[in-house]
């Protein structure tokens, strides 16, 4: 995806982490996973952002997650 997932800004939702280009903070999607929602769910509820976004956050989630314990 060449482009920038998350976007931290202090003029956007007091500066919480949002998908870029968005207002919707990473922690939604969080949340959503953990509630046992799809994230084709979430993103009917969150259609701004692209399943792009989403499938590259998880991927960075997932890499740094597994770069600790090795």
């Amino acid at each position: 995806m060449g482009r920038k997932i998350i976007a931290v800004d202090p003029g956007i939702m007091g500066g919480t982490p949002c998908f870029a280009g968005t207002r919707v903070p990473v922690q939604t999607l969080l949340d959503y996973l953990e509630g046992g929602d799809s994230v084709d769910e979430f993103l009917e509820g969150f259609p701004t952002v692209k399943r792009e976004q989403v499938i590259a956050f998880l991927r960075a989630a997932t890499e740094r997650l597994l770069a600790t314990v090795r």
